[in-house]
């Protein structure tokens, strides 16, 4: 049976444990030990390293045949520095291993005026976060392709599930773009993403990118309305963009400042991906009716 290290152990990773159990020894990067008991109750064998700290990272060289890369970059500088102590650590192994999937982010477009791309579309980060991330894409890529590992790298935008919708945000008052000055979003339930993890370290393509997003196109407003109209709160209410310049952090104003519409063929054609949720609909209603029952 190969062995799959899972680096970077969320939410997202934990949804992906019952397609990877039978087919893989997994085996689960933590830096926080408290997390341990969760991971061997659900099969999983947890190493205790910190991508932060190369010496930590002594013990993975050569062990797994399979890489899931979920962890996300630093949170400062133009690079990410733990991809290169991940991938440094890797390279010293007697073996390498044979595939990896790596999540980025749709962030690494930048403000598309609302078009719908593919995934031959130029990288123009706007944000440092989305810099990093294309720091992260190169490294991959040059890493499989220097040592003949299939990299696969899925784009995730938004991601939802039940305990992840903006409730309490709406309940507290957020506040949305006027549909004049609203941006086009792009969104995934979590188990998707984790679905689609799995389809790539199958089916995925040698240094390939993939679009990770449902079939949804809606604007930002419109999600909130969605969610607010189903959980029956109050809708957000609508404000200009020069008010929310006025309002709003440098945070909240950088995700109304990219419009872009996805296009996801390719991981229908490539990875054969069959979405439990297709529309962010299907999740919303999934939640209000989980919540319900």
């Amino acid at each position: 049976m190969q062995k799959l290290l899972i680096v970077g152990c969320g939410d997202v990773a934990r949804r992906t444990l019952p397609s990877l159990l039978g087919h893989y020894r997994v085996f689960a990067l933590l830096r926080d030990k408290t997390q341990f008991a969760f991971w061997r109750e659900h099969g999983a064998r947890p190493l205790l390293a910190d991508l932060d700290h190369a010496a930590s990272l002594q013990r993975i060289s050569g062990l797994a045949d399979v890489v899931l890369h979920f962890a996300p970059p630093p949170e400062h500088g133009t690079q990410d520095t733990r991809t290169r102590r991940l991938l440094a650590a890797l390279a010293r192994g007697k073996s390498l291993p044979q595939r990896l999937v790596y999540i980025s982010t749709s962030g690494v477009y930048g403000d598309c005026l609302g078009a719908r791309i593919d995934e031959t579309r130029p990288l123009r980060p706007n944000t440092a976060r989305a810099v990093r991330r294309v720091d992260a894409e190169g490294q991959l890529r040059r890493f499989g392709a220097r040592h003949g590992v299939r990299v696969a790298i899925l784009r995730a935008p938004g991601i939802y599930a039940a305990d992840r919708l903006p409730i309490e945000r709406l309940k507290r008052g957020v506040k949305a773009l006027a549909s004049a000055d609203d941006v086009f979003t792009n969104h995934i339930h979590a188990d998707d993403l984790a679905l689609l993890a799995c389809a790539a370290l199958r089916y995925g393509r040698a240094n390939r990118c993939y679009n990770a997003t449902d079939d949804s196109q809606l604007r930002m407003g419109e999600y909130f309305d969605l969610v607010a109209d189903r959980f029956k709160l109050p809708r957000a209410p609508r404000i200009s963009r020069l008010d929310a310049a006025r309002e709003m952090s440098p945070l909240q104003l950088s995700f109304m400042s990219e419009s872009r519409r996805l296009d996801n063929r390719r991981i229908k054609n490539e990875l054969h991906a069959r979405l439990r949720y297709p529309l962010v609909a299907d999740g919303v209603d999934q939640a209000w009716q989980s919540r319900t029952a």
